[in-house]
């Protein structure tokens, strides 16, 4: 399963472990995707979309047709 955001993009971002000794290991960091159903009142359905939290905010603060309009994103590219 991909650890990316299908509205925001985001994606792991890698780096290093850094001890005190200053030794380095290889670390990632993922991003917090979760795969949500929302209501879409507009069109009076469900859509599936696999989103980041932050996202997920945003969209219950704009909207989710008015947060794809100002992404420049169609409603079949996020759908799952």
């Amino acid at each position: 399963m991909s650890k990316v955001c299908t509205l925001t993009g985001k994606k792991p971002q890698f780096g290093n472990n850094v001890s005190h000794a200053h030794n380095k290991t290889k670390r990632r960091w993922l991003p917090n995707i979760q795969k949500k159903r929302i209501w879409i009142p507009e069109e009076g359905r469900w859509v599936r979309i696999r989103l980041s939290t932050r996202a997920l905010r945003t969209i219950e603060k704009k909207g989710l047709l008015k947060y794809l309009r100002d992404e420049g994103l169609k409603l079949k590219d996020v759908t799952v």
